[in-house]
């Protein structure tokens, strides 16, 4: 992105700034034109025709001189820019934030577990299964849910993330079948958090370490996708258990500040239910040999 995406304007914005480069004319019924285009996808006055609204407008949305859209404009923003419903419920968050007169001062979140949750936790034995805060800091587990993001147990319990993990840790590319997929997922969610609260202190440490650190991260961080996925299923190439496919889910913690419970699960009976057994005695066996016991769920403070 120039150097105007980056030094002035809004989230509401820069979202649509990114969005309207990834639209083409073909893909809503405009014919190319002709002679070269400055820059991909629609062009400011083309994106505001197609909205119905004024060219001079629209310049002021993006510029973040105009934070006040209507709901009509909003819906038919969202309409020409052809946004999935988790894309356009992102940009009415963004349209609120812009128009708060003043800005709440951002406060680090909590990262403490309730005992209750951590007694869930070891219950789902051998499922694998972990908490995560609104920024993938992988905050308590049991023992597979650690153990089946393999090597990440070599890192000290403050570092461990889902986003640091799937970017920078070299076992990582490995270990997922569809590595692409996973960052994008995790880029997706971070987005989103950063277009409601992007002077959040736990965000702004994450992303600002993986865009120095993953040219992947920094391309990705400026395409402005928010579509995450909360259930599906993930195949690993696990260097302990061999290949073995998961489904898993993803909930909302209530009564917490985004944390969310992830678990993944097996038919019992199936060969992927016994390599979960066996993840789960492996990760006991090995917390065992460090002197922690083997039925305890960790979690970090």
């Amino acid at each position: 992105m120039d150097r105007e995406q980056h030094s002035s304007g809004t989230e509401l914005g820069r979202y649509l700034r990114a969005r309207r480069a990834q639209v083409t004319p073909e893909e809503v019924g405009l014919p190319p034109g002709t002679g070269p285009r400055r820059t991909p996808g629609l062009r400011r006055e083309e994106l505001a025709t197609l909205a119905g609204i004024s060219i001079d407008y629209f310049t002021r949305l993006e510029r973040g001189k105009e934070t006040r859209p209507s709901p009509s404009v909003v819906d038919s923003l969202a309409s020409a820019l052809r946004l999935e419903e988790p894309e356009h419920d992102h940009l009415r968050s963004l349209v609120a934030h812009a128009a708060r007169t003043a800005p709440e001062p951002p406060t680090a979140p909590s990262r403490s577990v309730r005992p209750g949750v951590k007694i869930l936790l070891e219950a789902m034995r051998p499922q694998p299964a972990h908490v995560v805060s609104r920024t993938g800091d992988v905050l308590a587990w049991n023992p597979g849910g650690l153990r089946l993001l393999a090597g990440m147990e070599d890192w000290p319990a403050r570092q461990r993330n889902i986003a640091r993990y799937v970017f920078l840790h070299p076992a990582a590319r490995d270990l997922f079948d569809d590595w692409g997929n996973q960052v994008r997922g995790c880029v997706a969610r971070l987005r989103a958090l950063a277009g409601t609260d992007p002077d959040a202190p736990d965000l702004t440490q994450l992303a600002g370490e993986l865009l120095l650190k993953s040219p992947e991260f920094a391309r990705l961080w400026e395409r402005y996708d928010v579509r995450g996925h909360s259930y599906g299923r993930k195949t690993f190439h696990h260097p302990d258990v061999g290949d073995l496919t998961l489904g898993y889910q993803s909930m909302q913690l209530e009564g917490t500040p985004g944390h969310r419970l992830v678990v993944y699960h097996a038919e019992p009976g199936s060969t992927e239910y016994d390599a979960m057994v066996l993840l789960d005695l492996a990760a006991s066996d090995s917390a065992h040999a460090s002197g922690i016991g083997a039925s305890r769920t960790g979690f970090t403070d």
